[in-house]
């Protein structure tokens, strides 16, 4: 293979268009096009400047023998013993991701439903449809939880499996092997735009979920009502996990690949902090809403603790924000 055609091939592996790469090396266009046409051949420095940017040895672009690029890498990195990740170990990372997140979706989505069939046979039990009592109908609830839950669980045991084959990335430094970043960069700017709008929409559904409840709440004092309407919110609710968890999942795995594991931004400390605090923060709000809802049956007045808990979430992002620059 001659240099004309590893340029050409180093340049389409990393996403580049000729003036993208004439930009960076600081040249014109026409200058790239003739090296690619074979018409000029770079001088030494623009062939090291070609070795940097591609993260390729000077050997393989000037020897027509070597087919096979090898990476740039410095003294340094090698003496540190970083693990390096190929293009295939990092397809698989992410398929692995995926897998898992599969399971996790699973069993998220029942524990959310777990409390359907309580809800269902209590619903019953008030206009005496199936002619159970109300002790009848917790039992068969809690039943119903319980075999639910049993299956949540078994779900989130699989997910165990694929911690031998995304752990490398997960936990460990690693530096990635030459083409696999240009690669991964373009599948998640190709990727980006599904995240965004499933994302939207698992939001929009989030929300939604409790306008049947408030609405019942408001307009109707039926028990019955209440809690078919909450049954509803579950299955709206969880419609949006569905969507969302699978989605963030795979956007997750495409920037755990692309990360920096050298450099722990400020952003990236922020990133945590907030998901960290959003873990239990959110879930604890609908506990506390569904609580005061279902003791005071006044669903008109207990939608008030979304816009004060959504207040309350950014105030405390901001004072652990103040309380980590004050250590």
């Amino acid at each position: 293979m001659i240099l004309a055609e590893k340029i050409i091939r180093l340049r389409k592996q990393s996403g580049w268009s000729q003036e993208e790469l004439a930009e960076k090396m600081n040249i014109s266009r026409q200058s790239v096009s003739k090296w690619e046409s074979a018409n000029s051949i770079p001088d030494l420095n623009r062939i090291i400047m070609l070795a940097e940017i591609f993260d390729v040895s000077t050997d393989f672009l000037l020897k027509d023998d070597i087919e096979v690029p090898n990476p740039n890498v410095d003294g340094d990195s090698k003496e540190t013993g970083i693990a390096q990740v190929s293009l295939e170990q990092a397809n698989l990372y992410v398929e692995q991701k995926m897998e898992a997140s599969a399971l996790t979706t699973k069993g998220v989505m029942l524990c959310v439903c777990s409390a359907v069939p309580l809800f269902f046979f209590m619903a019953m039990a008030e206009t005496n449809r199936l002619n159970i009592t109300d002790d009848i109908a917790a039992a068969l609830g809690i039943v119903g939880i319980i075999v639910l839950v049993s299956i949540a669980v078994n779900f989130f045991i699989k997910t165990n499996q694929y911690e031998s084959d995304t752990g490398l990335i997960d936990n460990e430094p690693f530096e990635l092997a030459y083409g696999v970043h240009s690669v991964f960069s373009e599948k998640l700017q190709k990727f980006r735009a599904t995240y965004n709008k499933r994302l939207s929409l698992s939001i929009f559904l989030f929300i939604f979920s409790f306008v049947p409840l408030m609405m019942a709440g408001i307009f109707s004092g039926g028990s019955d009502t209440t809690l078919m309407m909450l049954i509803v919110l579950i299955a709206i609710a969880t419609a949006g996990l569905g969507i969302i968890i699978p989605v963030s999942a795979q956007f997750d795995a495409y920037n755990n690949v692309l990360k920096d594991t050298s450099l722990d931004t400020e952003k990236s400390k922020r990133t945590k902090r907030a998901e960290k605090l959003a873990a239990f923060y959110w879930p604890l709000l609908t506990a506390i809403y569904l609580g005061w809802s279902l003791w005071t049956l006044d669903w008109g007045v207990t939608w008030i603790v979304w816009p004060v808990g959504s207040i309350l979430f950014v105030a405390s992002l901001g004072l652990m924000e103040l309380l980590d620059k004050g250590e």
